[in-house]
C-alpha cells in the first residue's frame, strides 16, 4: 500500500463517525471504485457544507452527525446559490472556480446516490427531492485553457538540463554567503537532483516519487515500478521507463544514500531525508518535494515553477517526440482528454519551429 494512501486512510477512518450515518453509507458503496485520498476529499467538502447548514440554520443538529435526510430533503434552490457565494466570498479565503465546481461534484454525488441508489426498508429511496439535480456545474478543465495558463510557466528545451545543472552547482553559488542555506545545498544537491531529473525525465506525479521504493527502481534498464494513482489494486505496479538523462543522477544518489542519511536497512524507501536531530534517515515527504523544487525554482529565476510542472515540462517535451497515446500511458492519464493539454502547449513550439526552420 502506498504511504499516502495509508496515511489517508488512517484519517478517513477518523472522520467518518462524525459524519450523519447516510454519508457513511455512501462512502462505504464508495470504496470499491474510489482511492482513500478521493473518499477524504469528498469527507472534507461535506464537512464544509455541513457546518455551512448550521451556521445559516438550515438545521437544527448540534453537530454533522446528527444532520438528517430531512435537512438536506427541504433545502431550496436559494440554500445552494448561497453557499456556492459563501465558498467564493468567505473571508477566510475565496475558493477558485475549480475548487467550487469539486465541492459541488462531490454534493451532487451524494445527493444522486441518496435519490437513485440507496433505498429504505420499505424500498422507497432515501432521499425523495434532490435539490442537486437541479445544479448545473460547468466544466472548467478545458485543455486548450489548461494550456493557455501553463504557458510561459514550465521548463523548456534546454532549460530542462539546465534546471538540474542549477541544482548541482549554481544554487551553491548563489547562497554562499548563507552558512545555513549552502550546507543544506551541500548536503542534499545530489538527492534533489535526482529527483528533479527523475520527474523531467519520467513525467511521474509528486506522489509517485514520494512512493517510490529501493527495490521498484531498474537502473540498468531504466525502468521504474509505480504505483499510479486512481488504481484500486495496491499490489500493482505500473512499469514507467525513464530517459538516459537519470542513469547517472539517479547512481550517483544511491551511492549516497545509505552513508550521508544515516539509512536503516529496513527503510525501502527511494529518497531519505535526515531531520535535524534524528539519528536515522526516513521518507520524504510530500511536502517536503514540493517545497524544495519551490525553493530552486525561485533562485533560477522561473518563480512559478512547481513540481507538479516538471511533469508538465516533461510532458509537453515528450509529446513533441512521440503521440498522444503514448504520451497518455507515460503519464498514466486515464483519457486522452487530460493529454490534449499538450498539444495545444506545443503549438507555439510547433509554430517556432517552422519559422526557424524558414530563416534558416
Amino acid at each position: 500500500m502506498s504511504i499516502q494512501k495509508n496515511s489517508d486512510r488512517k484519517h478517513l477512518e477518523l472522520k467518518l463517525p462524525h459524519m450523519p450515518w447516510f454519508v457513511q453509507q455512501f462512502i462505504d458503496y464508495k470504496r470499491p471504485d474510489l482511492s482513500p485520498s478521493t473518499l477524504l476529499e469528498y469527507i472534507r467538502d461535506y464537512e464544509s457544507f455541513f457546518g455551512w447548514l448550521r451556521a445559516e440554520g438550515l438545521s437544527a443538529a448540534g453537530n454533522n452527525a446528527g444532520l438528517t435526510l430531512m435537512d438536506l430533503e427541504v433545502l431550496h434552490m436559494d440554500s445552494i446559490v448561497g453557499y456556492r457565494l459563501y465558498l467564493t466570498t468567505r473571508a477566510e479565503g475565496t475558493n477558485t472556480r475549480v475548487t467550487v465546481s469539486r465541492k459541488l461534484s462531490a454534493l451532487r454525488s451524494l445527493f444522486h446516490y441518496l435519490s437513485q441508489i440507496a433505498e429504505d426498508e420499505n424500498f422507497y429511496p432515501l432521499l425523495k427531492r434532490n435539490i442537486m439535480a437541479k445544479v448545473e456545474i460547468k466544466r472548467i478543465h478545458k485543455p486548450k485553457d489548461t494550456a493557455a495558463k501553463l504557458k510561459g510557466k514550465i521548463l523548456e528545451e534546454e532549460e530542462l538540463l539546465e534546471f538540474v545543472g542549477y541544482i548541482y552547482e549554481g544554487y551553491g553559488r548563489d547562497v554562499e554567503n548563507n552558512k545555513q542555506a549552502y550546507y543544506s545545498f551541500q548536503l542534499n544537491r545530489e538527492r534533489d537532483a535526482c529527483i528533479a531529473s527523475l520527474i523531467l525525465n519520467s513525467g511521474l506525479r509528486v506522489s509517485e516519487v514520494v512512493n517510490l521504493n529501493v527495490d521498484d527502481l531498474d537502473v540498468n534498464n531504466k525502468l521504474l515500478y509505480v504505483t499510479r494513482k486512481g488504481n484500486n489494486d495496491e499490489t500493482f505496479k505500473t512499469p514507467v521507463y525513464f530517459r538516459e538523462q537519470s542513469k547517472d543522477d539517479l547512481l550517483l544518489y544511491l551511492s549516497l544514500r545509505t552513508t550521508r542519511y544515516k539509512t536503516p536497512k529496513r527503510e525501502k524507501a527511494l529518497f531519505i531525508t535526515l531531520p535535524n536531530g534524528q539519528q536515522e534517515g526516513k521518507r520524504m515527504t510530500k511536502r517536503a518535494i514540493q517545497e524544495m523544487i519551490i525553493k530552486y525554482a525561485k533562485r533560477f529565476g522561473k518563480p512559478y515553477l512547481t513540481v507538479h510542472k516538471l511533469r508538465h515540462s516533461f510532458a509537453t517535451d515528450y509529446y513533441l517526440q512521440n503521440d498522444i497515446y503514448k504520451t497518455k500511458e507515460q503519464l498514466g492519464h486515464a483519457s486522452t482528454e487530460t493529454t490534449e493539454v499538450y498539444a495545444h502547449l506545443t503549438d507555439k513550439t510547433m509554430s517556432e519551429a517552422i519559422e526557424k526552420r524558414m530563416e534558416s
